[in-house]
Parts: structure tokens; sequence; C-alpha cells
């Protein structure tokens, strides 16, 4: 029995010595002000998170909501431009219940990254696109992400 118990022990070792390391963001937020034209705009935080290839970002906008949404009534894409040319595209029905008048919460949204990625919401065309009962709402970033690009490790 000891033996198998020591075998066992070695072996788990053996297997966290392989396991791969946890990715990084950096930064872990930034703010970015958007114009979502007749509903609004402002400052959005944004929170991205990294697990390997995949990636996620959750975003408090300043736009309001007329009307409370129930959970998981948003569908949202934010595209974000990569350093260097090309977007990566985050989607997701991810939202919390929201009150009327409220800030729109969304994500996590999902998408995938590669190591190096340097990406932010600011650039020519639409960053969130949010279809929410059936209406969508476009909006553009008009200043760049604040501290900076989200970059993944």
């Amino acid at each position: 029995m000891r033996t198998v118990a020591v075998l066992a022990g070695g072996l788990a070792a053996t297997g966290l010595a392989f396991a791969p390391t946890a990715a990084a963001v950096s930064p872990g937020s930034a703010t970015a002000t958007y114009d979502c034209g007749s509903w609004g705009g402002g400052t959005a935080t944004l929170a991205a998170t990294q697990s390997g290839t995949a990636a996620t970002v959750t975003v408090t906008s300043a736009v309001t909501t007329p009307i409370a949404v129930g959970a998981d009534q948003i569908n949202a894409t934010l595209t974000m431009a990569k350093a260097g040319g090309g977007t990566r595209v985050f989607t997701g029905k991810k939202n919390p219940p929201l009150a009327g008048g409220g800030s729109v919460v969304i994500g996590p949204l999902s998408g995938t990254v590669a190591s190096g990625d340097s990406l932010n919401s600011y650039f020519a065309g639409v960053a969130l696109k949010m279809v929410i009962f059936g209406i969508t709402v476009n909006c553009d970033a008009v200043t760049s992400q604040s501290p900076g690009p989200f970059v993944f490790s």
C-alpha cells in the first residue's frame, strides 16, 4: 500500500510540473468612451480575463436601458482592433437583470485570443453592437482604452 501511495504522489507531482501555466491579460480593466447614437453614450468599463486562448470581456456601459431587461436578454458583439491589423470578436448573450434607467452590463462575452494580442475597442467601425428586444444599438468607441489596450499572454 505504501508503495502505491508513494508512486501516486510522485505521478501527481510530475503531472503538476507539466500542467499549463495560467495566462494573464494586462491591464485587467480599462475604460473608453462610446457613442451609441440616440441611446446615449459616455464612459464604459471593460474587464478582461484569459485562460489559455479563451478570453472574456465584460462591459459596464454608460448606456442606460429605458425599461427593465431580464437576465440574458441582450445579444452582444464586441469587436476589438488588433495591433498590427485585423480584429478579434467577443460575443454572447449574457447580462444580469437590469432595472429601467440602469447602466447596461454585458458579459462575459467570449472570444479567442493569441499570445501577444494587443486589443483595443477604438477603431473605425462599430465597437459594440447590442440587440435588445429586437432593437439594434450600435456603439462606436470615440476614445482609446485607458490605461491602454488589453495585452494577452
